[in-house]
């Protein structure tokens, strides 16, 4: 679980104001082991916050680098949160991510960077997603 500290850090670093909202989900990302939906952040937090800020909340936190979004093979939308080091283009280029098959959970493998793709003539990459799948130690155990 991330410190009251952390967070303040975090979104200080990213230049972001300190509201109740951003702290919470903010909160909750950096809490979680796997990515989270949308709407499993929305039910970790006060009932208070509505669904408009919730998301607004979230594509703020991506435009800052504070977070990357993760699609999975259903196409539901995830969000995974950054180091504080992290910045935007970092996610386009750095790791693979893992679903496992049981749990439906989405890890960020941080230490496995996407391997390098030669595309053909006249191919031009503008993000690069690499999602492995198969069963996590959790659920192997």
């Amino acid at each position: 679980m991330a410190s009251p500290d952390r967070i303040s850090q975090t979104l200080t670093h990213h230049k972001l104001r300190h509201t109740p909202v951003r702290r919470a989900v903010l909160q909750v990302l950096s809490s979680s082991p796997f990515a989270l939906s949308g709407h499993e952040v929305e039910q970790q937090i006060s009932s208070e916050v509505d669904r408009i800020t919730l998301y607004r909340t979230l594509k703020t936190f991506e435009e800052s680098g504070l977070i990357h979004r993760v699609i999975d093979t259903s196409d539901t939308v995830r969000y995974a949160a950054c180091s504080i080091e992290c910045s935007v283009q970092a996610h386009f280029d750095n790791h693979v991510h893992f679903k496992c098959t049981n749990c439906q959970h989405i890890y960020c493998l941080n230490q496995v960077a996407i391997p390098a793709v030669a595309l053909p003539p006249g191919f031009e990459a503008d993000t690069r997603d690499y999602l492995l799948a198969g069963v996590c130690r959790e659920c192997k155990e």
